[in-house]
């Protein structure tokens, strides 16, 4: 068989996604790409599994179907410090996102609100921002960092290569290196192509992920992937648990069999 691309990265309605396991992988199918199933595992996400009992009976639907057995794990919530190795195990890849991080006082700022602690500017926020990266690289065992460009919705508006400096790409793409996170191609909040490049020069291994919650959105690598190969990365070369192995252990042996 020809190589397909794989969507490390996509919503059911397990959590906010608008499509069912089984709409997912048909849709992905359609468009040529192996499809993943990663849904929110957070108490900080409205529509989400919040709890080690719900995340079992998530993965035991799963395992019933020919799909990647992943989830989305907020880096300033603690679920995912709380699951036994045993459920850990079940997956095949994990992924994990700052959708909110702590300032130096202890304030966390939300990705997705409107409004900002008076006074924060982008470069405080910034400078907090891949102080938390760092800490979730050293801290969380994850396989990805989703959407490593993704700020709140405020600062959404400044040109990312003026957000990210070049300073704040090399720290970030050293500490994935130095952990073996994947650094994310992400459809829905897309990086620059610089902080891409770096990320590839410095040896992070480069996932695809359409973070789709929508029937439009799911399985749509055609951008990620375009990105991949304008950078460099053979195609064989981008991020698969079945081929480049994941922290969770057994499932990824059950992939390989």
């Amino acid at each position: 068989m020809s190589w397909q691309p794989l969507d490390c990265h996509a919503h059911t309605t397990f959590s906010d996604g608008s499509l069912s396991v089984d709409e997912l992988i048909e849709r992905a199918r359609r468009r040529g790409v192996r499809p993943s199933i990663s849904d929110h595992v957070s108490r900080d996400v409205s529509r989400a599994i919040k709890d080690v009992e719900s995340v079992r009976l998530y993965l035991d639907t799963l395992e019933q179907y020919p799909v990647y057995r992943a989830a989305e794990f907020c880096w300033h919530d603690s679920l995912w410090r709380e699951l036994p190795p045993d459920v850990v195990r079940r997956f095949t890849h994990r992924i994990g996102s700052l959708h909110a991080i702590w300032l130096p006082d202890g304030t966390r700022v939300h990705a997705f609100s409107r409004k900002l602690p008076s006074g924060l500017t982008p470069d405080a926020y910034m400078n907090a921002h891949v102080d938390n990266l760092e800490r979730l690289t050293r801290e969380m065992p994850v396989d990805i960092h989703a959407h490593p460009t993704l700020v709140p919705m405020p600062f959404r508006a400044i040109p990312l290569e003026e957000l990210w400096t070049e300073e704040r790409e090399e720290r970030a793409v050293t500490a994935l290196a130095n952990a073996g996170i994947a650094f994310e191609i992400s459809n829905r909040y897309r990086p620059h192509e610089r902080f891409v490049r770096r990320a590839v020069s410095a040896g992070v291994r480069i996932s695809l992920g359409s973070d789709g919650h929508t029937r439009d959105q799911v399985a749509d690598v055609a951008w990620p992937l375009s990105v991949a190969r304008a950078c460099g990365v053979p195609d064989e070369a981008l991020y698969d648990p079945a081929v480049h192995g994941s922290r969770t252990g057994d499932s990824v042996e059950q992939l390989r069999a």
